[in-house]
């Protein structure tokens, strides 16, 4: 895969059940070294599309690469390639957090050696070095999700898929386990996610698909990209050559109901969420600075991301 290509390229994806249409002309792109995330209801076709494109699942029409490689044509080169967590841990409870590690080190051939160097590794990296020789069973919901995580990046994957993480943790272990994935992220994987949750994908996703039906209804980008691009608030629908405006948000002014426009160029009155009207010190108006409070705007609390990790040698 070059370093321009596309990491998963699906087109026209087709998987029946019977008479049931789990995916019907899924369409979808995701860039090197990008997070997606796919959203939408339950029966919506999220899992089977992932199942798919990990070679779990055989379609029934189109066609699709991941990592530059054909799903259909070379299933087994592609599993070389990614990392997949369903929606179930696969976690040993009897064994400790070390020797899962171990355990999943020494299927992927590594020496002896290797696997023990390649354990203390991951286990730092996802902190989770306190917890290595305790058992499994004596662990959090959160902490069973980051060893889920580090004994999928044994080989370290192009891309990783994962299939609703935080689906049924409470808020602490879902903020642990969304720390994980932004260590991922700064490794240079490639992330899709399935997810139910609008939060979810407004602190992780670079790039937010929405599909019902087993297609896609709406493509655009996530919070952080979206930041990027100021004034930038439509999303494209898949197939056509004009934008999609959702409605004006009430609160946010925003056109698309998945975000907001960014941050206001200067001297325009602000509308977001978290400042309806004017900001302090922007001009009123009828002219003039707003001298109510005296008081100079407040400074932006920027977003705080996860210390970048140097990657770790593999195989």
């Amino acid at each position: 895969m070059t370093s321009t290509a596309p990491a998963v390229v699906a087109r026209g994806l087709i998987k029946t059940y019977g008479k049931t249409r789990a995916l019907d002309g899924f369409d979808l792109t995701v860039a090197r070294g990008a997070v997606c995330a796919l959203l939408g209801p339950n029966g919506a076709g999220k899992t089977t599309a992932v199942r798919i494109l990990t070679t779990l699942l055989r379609p029934d029409g189109g066609s699709a690469e991941v990592a530059g490689i054909d799903v259909a044509t070379e299933p087994a080169l592609v599993r070389t390639r990614i990392g997949m967590i369903g929606q179930q841990t696969t976690v040993d409870d009897i064994l400790t957090g070390r020797e899962n590690l171990l355990l999943w080190c020494r299927l992927y051939h590594l020496s002896q050696r290797e696997a023990r160097t390649r354990s203390d590794q991951l286990l730092e990296h996802f902190g989770l070095t306190e917890a290595g020789d305790k058992q499994a069973k004596h662990y959090s919901g959160g902490m069973r999700r980051r060893l889920d995580l580090a004994a999928s990046f044994v080989l370290t994957p192009q891309v990783l898929f994962l299939d609703e993480p935080t689906t049924g943790l409470d808020p602490r272990n879902r903020n642990e386990v969304w720390s994980a994935l932004r260590g991922v992220v700064a490794l240079g994987t490639t992330v899709l996610m399935t997810t139910q949750y609008l939060d979810e994908a407004d602190q992780l996703a670079d790039q937010v698909v929405v599909i019902d039906h087993g297609r896609v209804i709406a493509d655009g980008p996530g919070r952080a990209q979206s930041h990027d691009r100021r004034g930038s608030d439509r999303c494209r629908a898949p197939g056509r050559g004009r934008s999609v405006q959702g409605r004006r948000d009430r609160r946010s002014g925003s056109r698309c109901g998945c975000r907001g426009r960014g941050p206001a160029a200067p001297g325009e009155r602000s509308s977001s969420a978290s400042g309806v009207g004017a900001q302090r010190g922007d001009p009123k108006p009828g002219g003039g600075p707003d001298r109510r409070r005296g008081r100079e705007p407040a400074p932006a609390n920027p977003r705080r991301g996860v210390p970048a990790v140097d990657r770790p040698t593999c195989r």
